[in-house]
């Protein structure tokens, strides 16, 4: 596994390499937003990175942000998924360079997403391609439930009576 900083600067290389090839600019705005990325361990959206870009006191427009999310997209440094939200249509990221495939647990409380790896998801992944004669590139397996962390728990049920009372309220 690289380390923080050769990862960063593999990443760099490969956007470089992707921005000169499609003819694009390469701008510091992009190798900012880049490094924010890689710098991070979550799974985010574009307006939070659009704020955590504005808390380090680069000023970027969110048009910026979106469109060069777009294209770490297509250069395969970052992924993008959908995961059901209650908007569906927020997209989530996360970088990709350096990473094994992995799933993702979410909690349909409090939104948090956990990844888990398991050597099984490979072996299925490889035996439904053989079987069908396909190239599988990637794949997504997303569960969602309730996670066991005590604040989320917590917060359940404060909502669950807040509910209760409102009804209560008026019946």
């Amino acid at each position: 596994m690289l380390n923080s900083t050769s990862l960063i600067a593999e990443a760099r290389t490969k956007l470089e390499g992707y921005l000169l090839k499609k003819g694009l600019r390469r701008s510091s705005e992009r190798f900012a937003i880049l490094e924010e990325v890689y710098s991070r361990d979550d799974h985010f959206d574009a307006e939070e990175l659009y704020q955590a870009m504005h808390q380090r006191s680069f000023a970027v427009s969110r048009a910026t942000v979106y469109n060069t999310l777009e294209v770490l997209v297509d250069c395969h440094l970052v992924r993008k998924n959908q995961f059901g939200d209650e908007d569906n249509t927020k997209s989530r990221f996360e970088k990709s360079l350096g990473r094994q495939q992995h799933a993702h647990l979410i909690c349909v409380n409090c939104h948090r997403v956990m990844e888990f790896c398991d050597p099984r998801l490979q072996l299925i992944k490889n035996t439904v391609g053989n079987m069908l004669q396909f190239h599988v590139e990637s794949h997504s397996l997303v569960f969602y439930g309730e996670c066991s962390d005590a604040a989320c728990v917590a917060r359940t049920k404060a909502a669950a009576e807040h509910a209760n009372l409102q009804e209560g309220k008026t019946a």
